[in-house]
């Protein structure tokens, strides 16, 4: 699903009643430290029987994810200035050009939170606009992470705006490492400022199928999740597809 293909509000019930098309808006994600070469391969091979979107995985597992999932629909996601998102523009950029050459499509960057607390928005839009175009020439896309939990009301506003503007394909929750999660209320914030131009993906803390579609009413079109297979299984996929 593109991010103008939009599933908003009403139109979601209709959605959450078929597995598959729930499963198409999943990140599959597994991005903990202790994360092995075994437990990478075995998402790969939830995301290709399952029908995810994508595996979310960190950038030295992107090869062996590719590899897993060449000649699938499913794509190869990481992260980058992750998780506190403090790097130097220099070296988000460095890992982002090494991320897609290995095989990644969907780039997850950090945004400089502490830049946009102090209000330095030319810095912030600047290193988005960087990625943007990095990874456009790779035939990827940049999801931007606002760590929302970290923000006022206010700063969840400039951040999404400042995303728009300078060329992300997705505006994006949290890390999942922060104090809080994905909420309904910031969803609904995120996209009442990026309109239908862009994505938004709600990630951090999404468990179940109805914190999955409290996000999808509020406006997500992408979801980040771990326990991708508990919610698709809940919603009726067949839990003896491995």
């Amino acid at each position: 699903m593109s991010a103008n293909s939009l599933v908003i509000g009403h139109e979601s019930s209709a959605l959450l009643q078929d597995w598959h098309s729930v499963a198409g808006l999943i990140d599959h994600t597994l991005l903990t430290p202790a994360a092995t070469g075994s437990e990478i391969i075995r998402i790969c091979s939830e995301a290709k029987i399952y029908g995810f979107h994508c595996v979310m995985v960190n950038p030295a597992w992107v090869a062996l994810a590719a590899a897993q999932v060449h000649g699938t629909p499913v794509k190869v996601g990481t992260v980058v200035g992750f998780p506190l998102g403090a790097n130097l523009t220099t070296t988000k950029l460095a890992e982002a050009e090494a991320a897609a050459q290995n095989g990644a499509h969907d780039l997850d960057m950090v945004i400089n939170i502490g830049a946009l607390k102090s209000g330095e928005r030319v810095l912030v839009q600047t290193e988005i606009r960087s990625l943007a175009h990095l990874a456009h020439d790779h035939g990827s896309i940049i999801k931007v992470i606002i760590e929302a939990t970290l923000l006022t009301e206010k700063e969840k506003i400039l951040a999404c705006a400042l995303a728009a503007e300078a060329g992300a394909d997705f505006v994006k929750t949290s890390t999942g490492f922060a104090a809080g999660g994905a909420t309904a209320a910031d969803v609904a914030i995120m996209r009442g400022v990026v309109g239908t131009a862009i994505g938004v993906k709600a990630a951090g803390g999404i468990r179940t199928a109805a914190q999955l579609a409290e996000m999808v009413e509020a406006g997500a079109n992408r979801i980040g999740a771990s326990a991708s297979v508990a919610i698709v299984c809940e919603l009726g996929a067949p839990a003896d597809l491995l």
